[in-house]
């Protein structure tokens, strides 16, 4: 046990994330393993709504760095094929982006530029021929 306050209060703070993560890895090997028995079972809306909930656990895992966002991406394309292979269709979902007009700015009238008079300081000498 150690000693130090900042290091009992790391072996807490560890401790809740150790618990937190196992929440995230659970919830993703209890969805994987209801994507496998729907494989087996065989319809495909049943096999295309677990493959979605897979598909989501695996992204909140490497969403909280449970899992790597490579091996996510793997896993995931793991089950599309395992879903094609089994006859499902998959649920594509297209977006379209709505594309406002543009706001018109308001436009200032352009402000007057006045000459300011010649200084000692700012005045430059004549050039020499």
């Amino acid at each position: 046990m150690p000693i130090i306050q900042s290091a009992k209060k790391r072996v807490k703070v560890a401790a809740k994330a150790a618990a937190r993560n196992s929440k995230t890895k659970r919830a993703l090997r209890e969805a994987m393993k209801e994507f496998q028995t729907a494989l087996t079972g065989g319809k495909s809306a049943i096999i295309a709504a677990a493959q979605k909930k897979a598909t989501s656990a695996i992204d909140t895992a490497a969403k909280k760095n449970v899992i790597h966002k490579n091996k996510a991406a793997r896993k995931k394309s793991q089950l599309a094929k395992m879903a094609k292979t089994a006859g499902a269709k998959a649920e594509v979902k297209k977006t379209v982006k709505k594309v406002a007009a543009p706001a018109k700015k308001a436009t200032k009238p352009a402000a007057k530029k006045v000459a300011k008079p010649a200084t000692k300081k700012t005045a430059k000498p004549a050039a020499k021929k």
